[in-house]
């Protein structure tokens, strides 16, 4: 190596360190593992109001959402897609009960979403969630949006088990 490479070496500055994505920050082509099972990104529903996220991830032939809200902890839930509907928004009830499990209202908002990607969301645009708890912490959630309702049934994910495998 020549005199003039060394010296150029010495004053140019290091590359900065690669900064790691959490699971806050994956997008469509991401690879992730929730429960020792890996997943592709396959769209996200981002309400930066609530610094929340719904990630539709696949594994083979299986859609599942994560749903990840960073608050003052990140808190993590799994769900996957049922069919049934509600008849009005305006009347969703605060108590649901479905195959022998009551679920109660544990909050409702509203909020502006962007649609990245394959997601049950077809448009970006304004969201109304329920979310619903069980005393045995089955989780289930309503969506509408654009007059279209979208059920989901769930469980919360322990923090140590969501990973990023490979992120672009």
């Amino acid at each position: 190596m020549g005199l003039w490479k060394r010296l150029t070496n010495l004053v140019s500055k290091p590359e900065p360190a690669k900064v790691e994505k959490s699971p806050m920050d994956l997008s469509v082509g991401d690879i992730c593992e929730v429960s020792l099972v890996t997943y592709e990104v396959k769209g996200s529903v981002r309400n930066r109001a609530r610094n929340a996220v719904v990630l539709t991830i696949q594994d083979g032939n299986a859609i599942a959402y994560l749903h990840i809200e960073e608050r003052e902890t990140v808190r993590y839930a799994l769900y996957y897609p049922i069919d049934g509907g509600l008849e009005d928004s305006s009347q969703v009830p605060s108590h649901i009960e479905m195959d022998d499990t009551d679920y109660y209202l544990e909050e409702q908002y509203e909020g502006t979403v962007i649609s990245t990607g394959r997601t049950p969301a077809l448009q970006s645009g304004d969201q109304s969630v329920w979310q619903y708890q069980s005393d045995d912490r089955k989780l289930l959630r309503v969506e509408w949006q654009a007059g279209r309702f979208t059920l989901y049934e769930g469980e919360f994910v322990l923090n140590g088990d969501v990973h990023v495998i490979r992120a672009s």
